[in-house]
């Protein structure tokens, strides 16, 4: 996971909207049911596309969801946003208030 990011892999995180405020991959998109349908249709479909959760086990059915939308490029990050945080630390961003 680690050497797509350094290739500009985009990042999209399916936790809770709480969740994902308090602490997510620097540079991830938060992906529901709300703007799932936006994505898609602004994503460029060729690109490598990581999908976080917390554990690594939701991941892999957005992961298939995605292909079957037609990207073709897509990962689930095993271990989700919990062994990212814990393996990458610098690289855990928080959404601040502005």
């Amino acid at each position: 996971a680690q050497t797509l990011r350094e290739q500009s892999a985009v990042v999209v995180d399916i936790r809770d909207a709480q969740s994902y405020a308090a602490g997510h991959i620097t540079g991830a998109q938060h992906l529901d049911n709300h703007s799932v349908a936006e994505f898609i249709r602004a994503a460029d479909l060729d690109a490598p596309t990581l999908v976080v959760c917390y554990h690594g086990n939701s991941s892999q059915n957005a992961a298939a969801y995605l292909v079957a939308q037609g990207f073709s490029d897509v990962y689930s990050i095993d271990g989700g946003f919990e062994l990212w945080r814990s393996t990458y630390p610098a690289q855990t961003a928080q959404d601040t208030a502005e």
